[in-house]
């Protein structure tokens, strides 16, 4: 049976009636959560660390800006907008001690609730608003009317109103405009990490660095394996997005087609399923949020040694170069730049 969807006619804002919402973070989804909700008409305070750049951006939109644990004791419902190795000492620092009972705690993502990283106290709400989207899209699309699809979750339901809260937060950001789905802190937390480790980012980067290696060690300019393996992704991406994969395979070449239906399956095989399948268990078994808070903890040496390697990868230079010749598009150099909060 289909999930149920949720849409505007299921959500009511007058939930936050006479409540103020408190916004951890003002990076990417705290910005955008953060600026719907004003524009919804709740009541939007900011929580900053002291000291934190973001403070004079939030006050140029209006905001109300105070430090976490002040935003916290003075909120009625809390989106933990951090980080999500940093969620876990904030909680402690600045929230546990400024939460009283009956408040509700929102997360963006379940990962720091679903592995233990944070046990929250049983007299509040607990709940999860995840938008399927990076926060400038849930931000943009929600200018423009629309919305952009979000999961709901209830991890602890103190209020025997916590559903309603997350609705109408979903709705408060736009997402009931586009569709709302129900699940759980467990399901959303481990297919994303899936997701982002085994396809989108992962299986994806490591796909292409292989394509355009293959190519230019057989003897192709790297000009052409750029285009034929990065650039041109996109507008594959963009077809599955817009129709589906059969939607895709409709608008290519009979050719193009006879080649992905053949070949496909021999570079993304059973071994490859195999490995994914590995990916999975350590993400169920927590084996991978260990090895990341480890890693966290440690100083971050084998990840920033791995991006650097990243960086130095022919294709970067390859692809900077012939970016810098595509006058369409947008230009965006954010090396570097780290999401504030």
């Amino acid at each position: 049976m289909p999930a149920k969807v949720y849409t505007d006619k299921d959500a009511d804002l007058g939930v936050f009636a006479n409540k103020t919402i408190a916004v951890l973070g003002f990076g990417s989804q705290g910005h955008a959560h953060a600026l719907n909700l004003k524009d919804s008409g709740c009541k939007v305070v900011i929580g900053l660390y002291k000291g934190s750049k973001s403070k004079e951006v939030a006050e140029k939109h209006g905001f109300e800006v105070l430090e976490t644990g002040a935003a916290v004791k003075k909120a009625d419902v809390i989106l933990v907008g951090l980080p999500d190795m940093k969620q876990a000492d904030v909680y402690t620092n600045d929230i546990l001690p400024n939460l009283s009972k009956g408040k509700c705690l929102i997360f963006s993502h379940g990962l720091a609730v679903h592995f233990g990283l944070i046990k929250p106290t049983n007299d509040i709400d607990v709940i999860m608003v995840a938008p399927k989207g990076p926060g400038h899209m849930v931000r943009r699309l929600y200018v423009e009317g629309k919305g952009m699809p979000a999961l709901i979750a209830v991890y602890q339901n103190k209020s025997k109103a916590a559903k309603k809260i997350a609705l109408a937060w979903a709705k408060g950001i736009g997402s009931t405009r586009a569709g709302v789905l129900e699940t759980t802190f467990k399901e959303e937390c481990e297919t994303d990490l899936f997701g982002e480790q085994a396809v989108l980012c992962g299986g994806a980067s490591a796909l292409v660095q292989a394509g355009f290696e293959t190519l230019v060690e057989a003897g192709y300019q790297p000009e052409m394996a750029y285009f034929e393996c990065l650039h041109e992704l996109k507008l594959i991406c963009d077809l599955m997005y817009e129709s589906g994969i059969a939607g895709m395979r409709f608008s290519i070449s009979e050719t193009a087609k006879f080649g992905d239906i053949t070949r496909g399956p021999r570079v993304v095989d059973k071994r490859t399923k195999a490995e994914m399948k590995k990916i999975l268990k350590e993400i169920q078994s927590g084996a991978f949020v260990k090895e990341w808070v480890k890693e966290y903890k440690g100083g971050l040496k084998n990840y920033n040694k791995l991006l650097k390697k990243g960086e130095a990868h022919p294709i970067e230079k390859t692809g900077a170069r012939l970016r810098g010749m595509m006058s369409w598009m947008a230009k965006k150099n954010i090396k570097g730049v780290a999401a504030s909060y």
